[in-house]
């Protein structure tokens, strides 16, 4: 391993946390613009962010480890499929200890451990939140690991940055089985990340809430870390969809001076990944939540389609 490729692992890393809540900006940028309405700045969320870190914490009496722990479980296992995905560059320490299953994996703990804090306190608006969370990762989680079981056949390898470099060489082709596994992805991460029409990350009424319901006794830094982690979160999914399917402009080689020309590409890409989200959140209206299981049952079909066209097709 290259004493260069350290040095891309942590740049990826600070890019990823120093990033996201820019690109969060970003799409809610868009997304007023597209409303006709006054943006907020692009760097409001980072603004948000401290103005929180900067409040005290305030825990309920029979807050347990778990609440006060999960702020810092949901960071770190953002920061640590941080170092995992190819963003930047394949060639990375941390990439061959762990493939893209590892990475699903670490979002399901996070969920798991939200969901748990959110009962923790015992209120209704908590113990509600976790229900419907638990709802539709049931529902979520058999259609991405269809995808990705559906790319993997595809790339022969389920790791990211194998994935990389098979479709980078020109031994991948466009193919019926990889357009379906990119359509239930998307479907997927729509409801992973809690965006439109699964979820309403800017909605705090009691008959939508998902998300939010189970956050909505966090104050303070933790309240900050969970929101800068959703963040993370949402990046780390247009950064996976990135590598799985349109990996071009990631650094096959550890080298730093293939870095500018990737942020650049990234950057690029980054930016359209965000007019996709407000073109899919503003041309759809938010789902009634019995309403999921069909939207997410088309993801999970999608999915099959694309394996069951691997089969015969490929």
């Amino acid at each position: 391993m290259k004493p260069s490729a350290f040095v891309v692992e942590l740049l990826q890393i600070a890019a990823v946390v120093g990033l996201a809540p820019a690109f969060v900006g970003w799409v809610r940028m868009l997304k007023c613009w597209s409303q006709g309405r006054t943006s907020a700045s692009l760097f409001q969320p980072y603004r948000d962010l401290a103005k929180l870190i900067g409040k005290d914490v305030v825990l309920a009496e029979n807050a347990s480890w778990i609440f006060r722990f999960t702020p810092y479980l949901l960071f770190g296992t953002a920061v640590l499929s941080a170092g995992i995905i190819p963003i930047l560059s394949v060639d990375l320490p941390m990439a061959p200890a762990a493939d893209i299953i590892v990475i699903v994996a670490l979002f399901a703990i996070a969920r798991f451990f939200t969901a748990l804090a959110g009962m923790d306190i015992g209120t209704a608006f908590g113990g509600m939140g976790a229900s419907r969370e638990m709802m539709i990762a049931s529902l979520a989680e058999p259609a991405m690991l269809m995808a990705i079981f559906t790319v993997s056949l595809t790339n022969r390898s389920t790791s990211l940055a194998q994935i990389v470099m098979v479709i980078t060489s020109g031994e991948t082709v466009v193919r019926p089985s990889l357009a379906f596994a990119l359509l239930a992805f998307v479907m997927i991460a729509l409801a992973e990340t809690g965006r439109i029409p699964v979820d309403n990350p800017a909605t705090h009424l009691e008959l939508t809430m998902v998300h939010e319901a189970m956050i909505l006794e966090y104050s303070g830094r933790h309240l900050a870390l969970i929101e800068w982690a959703g963040m993370m979160k949402l990046f780390l999914f247009v950064a996976m969809g990135i590598a799985a399917f349109l990996p071009w402009g990631i650094a096959t080689e550890g080298h730093l001076l293939a870095l500018p020309a990737a942020f650049g590409i990234l950057f690029a890409k980054l930016g359209l990944a965000g007019i996709g989200i407000v073109w899919i959140e503003t041309g759809l209206a938010k789902m009634r939540l019995f309403r999921l299981t069909e939207f997410l049952g088309s993801a999970f079909l999608l999915a099959t389609l694309g394996m069951i066209s691997f089969f015969i097709l490929d």
